[in-house]
């Protein structure tokens, strides 16, 4: 090798190493790789909590409604048990129900974090003994509600104009799906 051919080289490594941290410079570092996220627990009552709600029960064994109820300083807890009242069934061991009123209580225990649930009639026998149950009734209530919006959007859709009077153009129709032929 000539030395012009050397010092040319050389030239050239040199203009490569000085390169290099420019380009290595704008080179985006290596992202985390993906870790598991921590959710934290949440925080529970320390102390015991008693809550007891008196309902009315058909005679399908569903809670009609909440007559009465007690409840803690615990807002959550509150509307936990509460919404577990409604949906409850309370049938005997074989299948039937009795119509009455029924005091459910639960209690809180803040060394397992374990609820328990306690049923106990009050009273057999009511006037809403062919009345339909509150999960029934809110079930309907979300299926009326959601057909009124899906009613709404419609409305507020008819009343757009269609994609040929934004464009001024005609829409293009779909064109037939290519046919695959077999690998040989």
């Amino acid at each position: 090798m000539t030395i012009a051919r050397l010092s040319a080289i050389a030239l050239a490594t040199m203009l490569i190493g000085a390169a290099q941290p420019a380009v290595a410079a704008t080179t985006p570092k290596p992202s985390v790789p993906p870790q598991l996220l921590k959710i934290p627990p949440p925080k529970l009552p320390k102390e015991k909590l008693h809550a007891e709600y008196v309902v009315e029960v058909n005679k399908k064994g569903q809670v009609v409604r909440v007559k009465s109820g007690h409840g803690t300083k615990y807002a959550t807890f509150n509307s936990q048990t509460y919404g577990n009242a409604l949906q409850m069934w309370i049938r005997k061991p074989d299948g039937s129900a009795e119509v009455g009123l029924y005091k459910v209580s639960y209690d809180y225990d803040p060394a397992t974090h374990h609820v328990a649930r306690k049923i106990a009639l009050v009273s057999a026998g009511g006037q809403w003994a062919n009345e339909e149950g509150a999960a029934d009734v809110m079930m309907d209530t979300a299926k009326k509600e959601a057909a009124a919006v899906k009613a709404q959007q419609a409305a507020q859709h008819a009343k757009l104009p269609s994609l040929n009077q934004i464009t001024g153009k005609k829409t293009p129709s779909p064109s037939p799906a290519p046919l695959l032929s077999p690998r040989p």
